[in-house]
């Protein structure tokens, strides 16, 4: 009996152990034997079915709840803070990432790390050997005690008394000789500094690149330095000038620097000391000298306050209307040696180089004041006056002040005369040119400068640094050439010209020379010069022991490097015999000219001017700003 209720109500449950034992029995192991299997598939798909129409009344989440995840796979993303990315993007950018370094990236380091073989830098070219050597000719000229570093083995301390017989007691020990001989001319030994001063403050870098730069520095500090000495520099106004140091008359019979052939360190007559109450000439070019060098040495503020002083001072006494007189007027021991034709070009020249030392609009109201050019004869055309000298300085002083229009064009009122100093450089530098023959040339190419004069070499190096230097102005400027008449000039034709002749000196003539010693295989060997021609062998000369040594048929026993000589005759021919000064004989101010040529022509060393360190003085045009009112009080 059932005791089950199939219709609710009770449900009682039967207590029987056989009941219990088959309720384990079923629960244990299933049911299929109590059903019919036909009836269990029929039973199996009613459930499926049933649970087929129930997943469709679910939504994805419901069913991920109760079925688990389908089986569908769904795209990936990877956070990236910035940017949202699927995570097979980002897998397959990092593979093309890495790919490409490994490409591209990873050879270009490993050829970059391997070590290479520095590439040699380009030789130096034939300018740059010979300036090594001509600065050098500058330590073999030095008076006084010298430094152990002045390189010279054969020279040693000289002219120790200089000046005793003045009233600075031996104060004018130092500076340079002139020459073959052992005086110390001022005149030409201004001349020089202002040209060595002139080249370093145009090509400074150029010094630098070659690593000369400390040395001509020294070398002109060595110059100044001993100009310093010549008058009282410490004075706002002075009477005199130290006008030279040795020397000689012509016709006498005493011992003196011209009739001894001595080495300098052996001399034992007297060298007089020469004193000059007047000499705007000289005063000029000593103010040029040491205003030029005062902007050389403008990183060392004392001392080159000290030039400028000593530049002001001298210029003063140059310029004072009691005293307007050559130095070397009636003066038996200068006269017949340097002799001086004018002095309004060192007007020029001095306030020039003043202007751009202090900036002081009072030098280039003088240097353009209409009466120094007219009394200079500087816009006559005389060629004479057309190449620079120790002498004329009128070329150099135009384009010193050419170089101010060219750059800064400070307008009226200098304006008008220095358009015309500008037209007259230009004139100048067509004179140097052979298509308008203004002058003649050997057959050999070397321009005769001087009426085919002696000595002719240091026109010919003055004139190549004016040519170079003009050209380096007008490149800086933009200007590619400029006119003579209606001929248009290029700026590589001025150059073709320096070349030539500075190719001229170092060997490229008809005697295949070079003429500055010591450069190439073929140079002078018995050069006109006292300290080269005689051993320094520690034994003593006398005045009259050492001209053996003139007129021995050899070479000197001491080559002094880097001497350019007078040089060849208008014929192209040169002697090389010691008596024959006028081709042998050294001088300093040709030297500053060979010096000054050769720095402006090295490519070594680069190219260009410094276009804006002789400017630093100078104050910007127009009208000054007015001064900051008072501070405010209450």
């Amino acid at each position: 009996m059932h005791t089950g209720n199939h219709w609710g109500g009770s449900f009682e449950l039967s207590n029987t152990g056989n009941n219990a034992e088959d309720d384990d029995h079923h629960r244990n192991n299933g049911t299929s034997e109590d059903w019919d299997r036909a009836s269990l598939y029929h039973r199996q798909q009613s459930n499926l079915d049933l649970d087929h129409n129930h997943q469709h009344q679910l939504n994805d989440t419901q069913r991920s709840w109760l079925l688990g995840p389908p089986d569908v796979k769904k795209t990936k993303y990877v956070d990236l803070g910035c940017i949202i990315c699927s995570r097979k993007a980002l897998k397959w950018s990092i593979l093309s990432f890495v790919i490409a370094f490994m490409v591209i990236a990873l050879p270009i380091i490993i050829v970059k790390a391997i070590p290479k073989h520095k590439s040699h830098p380009p030789p130096p070219d034939n300018y740059t050997l010979a300036l090594h050597k001509a600065l050098l000719f500058f330590n073999a000229q030095k008076s006084g005690k010298l430094p152990k570093s002045n390189g010279i083995p054969w020279r040693g301390n000289s002219g120790l008394s200089d000046g005793n017989d003045t009233n600075v007691k031996g104060d004018l020990v130092g500076g340079y000789y002139d020459a073959g001989d052992n005086v110390k001319f001022h005149f030409p030994m201004a001349y020089a500094m202002t040209m060595l001063s002139w080249s370093v403050i145009e090509y400074s870098h150029k010094y630098e690149s070659i690593g000369e730069y400390k040395h001509a520095r020294e070398l002109i500090k060595w110059g100044t330095d001993y100009l310093l000495l010549t008058f009282n520099s410490s004075a706002t106004k002075i009477n005199q000038i130290y006008c030279q140091v040795g020397g000689g008359q012509n016709g006498s019979t005493i011992e003196d620097d011209h009739n001894c052939w001595q080495r300098p360190e052996d001399m034992d007559y007297e060298r007089h000391t020469q004193t000059c109450y007047s000499g705007p000439d000289i005063a000029g070019e000593m103010a040029a000298a040491l205003a030029a060098a005062s902007i050389v040495f403008r990183d060392n503020a004392a001392y080159s306050k000290k030039l400028v002083r000593g530049a002001e001072t001298v210029f003063s006494f140059a310029r004072d209307s009691g005293k307007r007189r050559s130095y070397s007027r009636d003066n038996t021991y200068i006269s017949p040696y340097y002799n001086s034709t004018g002095y309004y070009d060192e007007y020029m020249w001095g306030a020039a180089w003043l202007y751009y030392a202090t900036g002081n609009s009072t030098y280039i109201s003088l240097a353009t004041n209409p009466g120094i050019p007219r009394n200079a004869k500087a816009f006559y055309g005389l060629r004479e006056l057309s190449y620079l000298s120790w002498n004329n300085k009128l070329p150099a002083a135009m384009l010193l002040l050419t170089r101010l229009r060219l750059f800064l064009n400070p307008g009226y009122p200098a304006e008008d005369m220095l358009r015309m100093y500008h037209n007259t450089t230009c004139l100048n530098m067509c004179s140097y040119l052979q298509k308008f023959h203004v002058f003649n040339r050997t057959r050999g190419g070397m321009i005769l400068l001087a009426n085919g004069g002696p000595q002719p070499l240091q026109y010919v190096a003055n004139s190549a640094f004016l040519a170079s230097l003009f050209a380096d102005y007008l490149t800086a400027s933009g200007v590619p050439g400029f006119y003579c008449g209606p001929n248009y000039i290029t700026i590589d034709a001025l150059r073709s010209f320096a070349t030539s002749q500075m190719d001229y000196i170092l060997g490229k003539n008809p005697m295949h020379m070079s003429y500055v010693v010591g450069f190439g295989k073929k140079f002078p060997r018995q050069v006109h010069h006292r300290g080269a021609s005689i051993p320094n062998n520690k034994k003593f000369y006398s005045c009259k022991d050492g001209w053996k040594w003139f007129h021995l048929k050899k070479p000197n026993p001491n080559n002094i490097t880097g001497a350019m000589v007078g040089g060849p005759d208008r014929f192209d021919q040169f002697r090389d015999i010691r008596s024959h000064y006028n081709n042998t004989e050294p001088s300093l101010a040709g030297n500053a000219g060979l010096v000054a040529a050769l720095v402006s022509l090295t490519k070594t060393a680069g190219d260009g001017i410094d276009k804006n360190t002789i400017f630093s003085e100078i104050p910007p045009p127009g009208p000054r700003n007015p001064p900051p009112p008072p501070p405010w009080k209450p």
